[in-house]
Parts: C-alpha cells; sequence; structure tokens
C-alpha cells in the first residue's frame, strides 16, 4: 500500500538534502543483534500470567536472542539474490556486545552492575550454540556485517535505581533474566539518556569498553555506530571517534538528552554531514519492520520507498530491527517475514538491475571518497 499525500510529501522532502549520486545503493542496517529480549516461551507464559501485558507487545512476544536456525535462513534468503556486481544483500548487524550478568548483579544485593559477554549470554540458550560461529561465516561471506550498536541495550542507571529502590515488578521480570519493567513494552532500552549531565562520563566509559570489546570479538574495529533509540548526546561523539567511528548511523532526528525519560529536543541530521569531529551522518530513508507495522503489501510500499529515494539520487538506507527475523519465540514470524524479505530483493533487482548492495560503512568510505 502507497502511504497517503501527506506521508509522500514528507518522504519526499527527507530526500532533497545531502550527499546524493546517479548509483543505484541499497544499505541495509539492522539493529538489537546480541541483545536479551524475551528468554522463553515459558517465560512469555509466566509473565502473562502474572498480569503482565505482554501479549500487546511486538516486542515482548516476538523477540529474543537469536538462534542457529534464525541465523542459517536469514542467510538462506539473502543468498537468493545478487546485484549488479554479482554481490549479494548484506545486514549491516548492529550489535550489542554485553548483557547483564544477573547472578553477579543479584550477588551483590542489586549493589553493583555487572554484565557478561553476549557470546556467555547465548552459552544458557538452548539453541543458540552455532550463533558465533555463523556471525564469523556471514561477515565472511558478505551476508552479515556486524558494526557497533552499544555494550548493552539498557540505561544502566535507571535500571539499577529501579533494582535498588526493591520495585516488586522489576525484581520478578530481573529473575526471569530479563529487564522488562512490567509496564507495556518497556525495557530501559535507550542506553544513552540521562538524568544527570554528569551520566555522560559513565557513557564515555562503556562506549569506550563496548567498542575494545567489539573489536577484540570480530578482529576489526567497527566504523559505524548506531545508537540505542536513536538517543546520544553530541558529547559522547569524541570517544566514538578516538576509538573509531567515522559513521554515526540513525534517522532523521536525533533524541538529545534533556534530564528526564522520554523528554527530548530533536536535532534535524542530513545524509553525508559532517560534525566537527569530521564523523559523517548516515540518514535512513526505508523502514521494512513487517513485526512492527501492518501493511497489506510491504513489497509494494518498499519499491515506492526505494523509487523515492533513488529519485532524489540517495542510496536507499533500510531500516529494520532483528525482531524481524526471529522464529525463537514464533516460528511462524520468521517464516513470513523472510518470505516477505525475499519479495522486495526480488523486486528490487527486478526493477532496478544496476542496484548495488553495500553495508553502512562502505557507503560512508564512499561518501568520504567523493
Amino acid at each position: 500500500m502507497i502511504p497517503n499525500l501527506k506521508q509522500q510529501l514528507t518522504r519526499n522532502l527527507l530526500n532533497i538534502p545531502g550527499w546524493k549520486t546517479t548509483r543505484k545503493i541499497v544499505v541495509i542496517e539492522s539493529d538489537d543483534w546480541g541483545s536479551i529480549r524475551m528468554p522463553s516461551t515459558d517465560v512469555y507464559e509466566v509473565f502473562l500470567k502474572k498480569g503482565y501485558d505482554v501479549n500487546k507487545s511486538d516486542y515482548n512476544k516476538l523477540d529474543s536472542l537469536e538462534s542457529n536456525d534464525d541465523l542459517i535462513h536469514l542467510y538462506e534468503t539473502l543468498n537468493k539474490h545478487r546485484d549488479a556486481n554479482h554481490k549479494t544483500p548484506v545486514i549491516t548487524a548492529n550489535i550489542i556486545v554485553a548483557n547483564p550478568n544477573f547472578e553477579k548483579i543479584k550477588s551483590s544485593g542489586f549493589m553493583e552492575y555487572h554484565y557478561e559477554h553476549f557470546s556467555q549470554t547465548l552459552d544458557r540458550y538452548p539453541t543458540h550454540d552455532k550463533v558465533m560461529q555463523l556471525y564469523k561465516e556471514g561477515n565472511t561471506e558478505r551476508l552479515f556485517h556486524p558494526q557497533f550498536h552499544g555494550r548493552e541495550h539498557l540505561n544502566v542507571n535507571r535500571w539499577m535505581k529501579a533494582l535498588q529502590n526493591g520495585r516488586d515488578d522489576i525484581r520478578f521480570t530481573f529473575d526471569h533474566e530479563t529487564t522488562f519493567s512490567g509496564q507495556e513494552d518497556y525495557n530501559f532500552m535507550e542506553a544513552l539518556d540521562w538524568d544527570k549531565p554528569e551520566e555522560i562520563h559513565d557513557h564515555n566509559k562503556l562506549l569506550e569498553d563496548g567498542l575494545k570489546i567489539f573489536q577484540k570479538t570480530f578482529g576489526y574495529c567497527s566504523k559505524s555506530f548506531i545508537a540505542s533509540c536513536y538517543t546520544w548526546s553530541p558529547e559522547v561523539e569524541k570517544i566514538l571517534f578516538k576509538n573509531g567511528i567515522h559513521y554515526l548511523q540513525g534517522s532523521i532526528f536525533q533524541n538529545l538528552p534533556q534530564g528526564k525519560f522520554n523528554k527530548y529536543k530533536r536535532k534535524y541530521h542530513y545524509l553525508g554531514e559532517k560534525n566537527k569531529h569530521g564523523q559523517r551522518y548516515l540518514v535512513r530513508n526505508c523502514f521494512f519492520e513487517p513485526s512492527l507495522t501492518y501493511r497489506t503489501n510491504w513489497p509494494e510500499y518498499m519499491l515506492w520507498a526505494v523509487e523515492t529515494a533513488f529519485r532524489w539520487h540517495k542510496p536507499a538506507i533500510i531500516s529494520t530491527h532483528r525482531i524481524n527475523f526471529i522464529g525463537f519465540l514464533n516460528e511462524q514470524n520468521r517464516i513470513k517475514n523472510l518470505n516477505l524479505l525475499d519479495d522486495v530483493l526480488r523486486s528490487i533487482i527486478n526493477k532496478w538491475p544496476d542496484v548495488e548492495f553495500m553495508t553502512s560503512d562502505e557507503l560512508g568510505d564512499l561518501i568520504v571518497g567523493e
């Protein structure tokens, strides 16, 4: 379904400013890989019986740490397609490298925060023993290219304060190894938001730590970064730059923290914009989110979105989230959405045989190089 006139106008205006190219470039940016959400269908049922409306939350109902099968089937779908350079579509997989260590936090009496490498989290899940190997294979085969999304997808300070205050809901969901608040779908996910400006110092330290973990895990420095929930203070961009981040993925708006949850100022960005550190902003202009948004015809909508980007000589930078490809909790979610992705990719290639699939950092290098 094609959007209404107002939405069409908005999308066209979004694509006007910034870097331009006559090449037909498609980038697929996907967030949240490596982070926890709903651990199992058993926990989901426990939360339902407790009275939590997790059935009304797409994230709590469908999203979980990616399994072996999730990656295998995603790769199979991508491998069906080739662009003008005989390259497959590639997912820029924005990775969370650590999750809370629930056992150590509890042992400290909830007074100290501890984390674990996300591979340790994978070790406790039942069908996830090959995920790290699949990450590396996907990267080698240029199907799945990890980039940095954060150390945790968690506002550590706010979550720890809630635990220390002894809130019953938080302690109950903690005991089931989630960060779920018990309210709607809130999971303390806005990692770089703050209540006091002094917390920016903590954010700088955890970002530097996370980037070191990323490099040690994957054997290279991440060149791009996407902040959780599009929320970050400009003050952290310096530490990101010092640790190898040249490109800042995001939407047209950056949420600037104001010291209160869900109260932000918005800062506008355009594709190729340069900040004072020389970093470039990459702005998403297409959205493939079938698990989060109902549309009667996703392939038709995506063709319209990509065509709009190309009309203004922009690359199509597709935003999508891990939830769309996860079948660990609900296999039909993965099957349905991978079929849609298959149709979308086929339609794009058929309409633009000269299309080129790139990663976010490859696009950034192209922008800087021209």
